[in-house]
């Protein structure tokens, strides 16, 4: 099983530093610059974050169950699910590349990432640009660039349309009666885990509670024993199950303390919790912050 490498750790290999400065959703934009022939390879490994990268030149990308080479300007997206390296072959190349988490998109539109073919594991995720699609791609990556730098309010609003129009772009370029075939049973029971735990969202009322919190409730209603479950996420995505369960409800409790005016005691009732400090101790293990905290941000 590859390992999960993180953000952080991917920021101190690439740029030997910690994170730089991000926005909402840990998104960060970046410009390629040639690597004065200099070869960086990216080691293979799982990573906790999306990336969408425009790349021109030779460069060899290996995935889960695949190796790419390819040449010209390219348009990638990486996904957590599934480990992969990257090999820049061209050192003159140039392009750019943004990173983000889940939440990013979760907190603006209330919903997730996964359910899209073109983040889903074994689906294709590398497109050739023509001359006219490179210089649109180039153009929304010089504006995401352009407002990360800005000091303008609801400058990650607009990059989330940017980071948008690029899925969509590729959507469009994906053929419609495409399907994804499950690679092996693992991958088929965690697509089911995951589309079961992303139904319970997002939260619209304050009658809406979420019923399944635990592993062992997914196991129960997909019929599976827990441990088979937990093997079958883990291997595939290389996170618990306990872990996704978290994750999603702590994005969700982070949009709706940004988004709503409910208090934090309806808010901790509707996301299963007992007591509001319950809630406020398992937001701050997941996000390092107080619920007060990010509702007055």
């Amino acid at each position: 099983m590859s390992k999960t490498q993180t953000l952080d750790t991917f920021y101190k290999l690439k740029f030997d530093e910690s994170p730089p400065l991000s926005g909402a959703g840990d998104f960060n934009v970046f410009r390629l610059e040639p690597s004065n022939g200099i070869s960086h390879a990216i080691p293979y490994a799982r990573y906790d974050f999306y990336k969408i990268m425009l790349i021109r030149g030779k460069h060899r990308c290996h995935y889960a169950t695949k190796s790419i080479e390819f040449n010209g300007s390219t348009l990638l997206f990486f996904n957590p699910a599934a480990p992969y390296s990257f090999e820049r072959m061209d050192t003159d190349s140039t392009g750019f590349f943004c990173l983000f988490k889940d939440s990013f998109f979760i907190e603006s539109l209330r919903n997730g990432l996964h359910h899209l073919r073109i983040f889903e594991p074994e689906n294709k995720s590398v497109y050739h640009l023509d001359e006219r699609q490179d210089q649109e791609v180039t153009a929304l990556f010089e504006k995401m660039l352009n407002e990360a730098d800005s000091d303008y309010r609801f400058r990650f609003d607009l990059i989330r349309n940017q980071v948008s129009e690029l899925i969509h772009l590729a959507l469009k370029m994906m053929p419609d009666e495409q399907l994804y075939h499950h690679p092996d049973t693992n991958a088929r029971i965690t697509s089911i885990f995951l589309n079961l735990l992303e139904s319970q969202f997002p939260i619209q009322s304050q009658d809406q509670n979420i019923i399944m919190r635990s592993a062992g409730d997914f196991a129960d209603r997909l019929s599976v024993h827990v441990n088979h479950l937990n093997r079958a996420v883990r291997a595939t995505t290389g996170k618990t199950t306990t872990a996704h369960i978290a994750q999603r409800i702590a994005a969700e409790a982070t949009a709706l303390l940004k988004h709503t005016e409910w208090n934090i005691s309806e808010i901790t009732y509707c996301l299963g919790f007992s007591q509001p400090a319950h809630f406020t101790y398992f937001f701050r293990r997941q996000t390092k912050h107080t619920p007060s905290a990010v509702r007055n941000v």
